[in-house]
């Protein structure tokens, strides 16, 4: 049966990537949570989506310029009315909130845009910390890190995120070490989900918000779709 894991929490709903999100997804029966991981300035691991500060808090510049003390000062609440004062958390505050839920963990480093040096292995260091490594798949935009995790002999499932359609890529993650595809859905089609199964390869869809898109990738048998709005994906699913 699909999953559903809800992206940046329940981001539809309340501030994306913040603790408040993380517990409303669970509230609404998400199987598993998808946030995404940057390094402060002074190499702390923080879950926020953009790499500017602008569009999701009251600060400005790149994360990578600011320290976690800096970082603590934000309100990252995006004008989500009740969410004021909310703040950009740690890795280790979200396993903190998750750490007894029943749901799973996508980690998307981003690191396709800025080269973090050490963060895979931070963020690796982490989830042992917490004995959380049967409950997290981590993935990346950035197919570089992917295949350095994989080369590194790392147990951890690895999911290749892409947005356009690739030519056979359920060869192309087996070759490079994955165990999951996660692709947008304008490239999910039928047969994607199809011989990724035959590989062995679990299919992770984003970001399938409307109840079409839900029935849809339903029906085309993947593992897990990726929502802003897990509780109305989880409505269709129950309803069929």
């Amino acid at each position: 049966m699909t999953k559903v894991w809800a992206h940046r929490g329940a981001s539809g709903s309340s501030p994306e990537n913040t603790l408040p999100a993380f517990e409303m997804a669970i509230e609404q029966g998400a199987d598993g949570l998808e946030f995404d991981v940057q390094l402060t300035r002074d190499d702390h691991v923080v879950v926020i989506h953009d790499e500017t500060l602008e569009r999701t808090t009251d600060g400005r510049g790149w994360v990578a310029d600011h320290s976690l003390e800096d970082l603590r000062r934000l309100d990252a609440g995006a004008g989500h009315e009740g969410f004021e004062g909310v703040r950009i958390p740690t890795l280790a505050e979200v396993f903190d909130l998750v750490r007894d839920a029943d749901v799973r963990l996508n980690v998307e480093l981003k690191n396709s845009r800025i080269p973090y040096q050490g963060l895979e292995e931070r963020v690796l260091a982490i989830i042992d910390d917490y004995g959380l490594a049967d409950r997290v798949i981590v993935s990346s935009f950035d197919h570089n890190s992917l295949r350095g995790l994989a080369e590194s002999g790392t147990t951890l499932p690895l999911g290749i995120l892409y947005s356009e359609p690739l030519w056979r890529p359920w060869n192309y993650a087996v070759k490079l070490g994955a165990s999951a595809l996660h692709p947008s859905l304008s490239a999910t089609r039928p047969k994607v989900v199809e011989r990724s199964h035959e590989a062995g390869l679990e299919v992770n869809v984003w970001t399938v918000n409307e109840p079409v898109e839900v029935e849809r990738v339903r029906d085309l048998g993947v593992d897990a779709l990726i929502t802003n709005f897990p509780a109305r994906a989880r409505e269709v699913l129950n309803s069929r």
